[in-house]
């Protein structure tokens, strides 16, 4: 893909609007020094300096997609506490549709605090509730559901296994999907996918791939192939994409399983490879609701989580960085 075909395709995602279901989450940050160690335990001592928060899971991939110039709108459950009010403030603030966050008494917003010192995270914290979603809590999701697809170009499942996209909801999607003929993609967990989900695209890493078929470690280049042809099977999905870190990406295609398309890994300095996998799932999904093929779709995502990952902490790109990362080429 050369310059001007991306610039096509980036340039179309003003026009398009996503709407992302699944596990919203706020992304805490303590930043500080280390200069000691504690007299009460071999710990580290960190001097905190300021606090922050953005949108993290679900509400990270809705934010991306906001960054890139499109609209997006968000479907998750929060709790009734400050966590998810100030998530709520954030993602307003960041221009994201939030009529689709249903509230609740019954279970915390899913919060991770990472503690970074001189710019390395140093721990993290995390608070959460990983029950399935069911009742009244899941019947408010659904309705929400139903009203903000219709103004949707594509469909994200965002799955960070907290509860909210169960069968129910992926059936939902995909059925929604399929009815507009609208692409649905996903970054689903393996003890989430299920069979035949018929996803336009789903995405998972090496470690997930193992784990979605026998579990089994991808050690080798033959086994990553195996792995890509028997999942496009078992899920029915018109595409699955493998991220392998510093050796790229790897697309295996219904059409043709045994011919994968592979993207290699654009050699840059790595400060953070926390959120890569939103940024690739936000972008691959505009791109194909602007009309890219599922090779060129692949391309730009791997440029834009080549482009996030030089960003300490959870981070969005914009459509201007994701075009600057072209070279053209034959």
């Amino acid at each position: 893909m050369n310059k001007n075909r991306a610039v096509e395709i980036v340039s179309s995602f003003a026009r398009q609007t996503i709407v992302v279901i699944g596990d919203v989450m706020l992304d805490e940050y303590i930043w500080g020094e280390v200069n000691r160690i504690s007299p009460e335990a071999p710990v580290l001592v960190v001097d905190a300096k300021r606090n922050s928060h953005v949108p993290g899971g679900a509400a990270n991939v809705a934010n991306n997609i906001t960054a890139l110039s499109a609209s997006s709108a968000i479907l998750g459950v929060i709790g009734n506490d400050a966590a998810g009010h100030n998530l709520l403030d954030s993602l307003n603030l960041s221009g994201v549709g939030s009529t689709g966050l249903v509230f609740t008494e019954d279970r915390p917003t899913t919060r991770k605090t990472r503690i970074i010192a001189h710019s390395q995270q140093v721990v993290r914290v995390d608070h959460e509730t990983r029950a399935q979603i069911q009742g009244e809590l899941l019947e408010n999701l659904m309705v929400r559901l139903e009203q903000l697809s219709s103004i949707a170009s594509a469909l994200i499942l965002s799955d960070y296994e907290k509860g909210v996209v169960t069968p129910a909801v992926i059936d939902a999607c995909v059925s929604i999907a399929k009815a507009r003929k609208i692409p649905i993609t996903g970054n689903l967990k393996p003890r989430t996918i299920t069979p035949n989900c018929r996803l336009t695209v789903l995405t998972l890493n090496r470690l997930e791939a193992g784990l979605a078929l026998d579990g089994g470690a991808l050690e080798t280049d033959d086994d990553v192939l195996n792995a890509g042809r028997k999942l496009v099977e078992r899920t029915g999905c018109e595409h699955v994409l493998i991220t392998l870190g510093a050796k790229g990406l790897i697309l295996f295609s219904a059409s043709d399983p045994n011919a994968p398309f592979r993207v290699p890994a654009r050699p840059v300095e790595v400060y953070d490879v926390a959120g890569a996998g939103d940024t690739t799932i936000s972008v691959l999904t505009l791109a194909l609701a602007a009309g890219a093929t599922a090779a060129e779709a692949v391309t730009i995502a791997n440029n834009a989580a080549a482009e996030v990952v030089k960003k300490v902490a959870v981070a969005t790109v914009s459509a201007d960085e994701v075009i600057t990362s072209f070279e053209d080429f034959d």
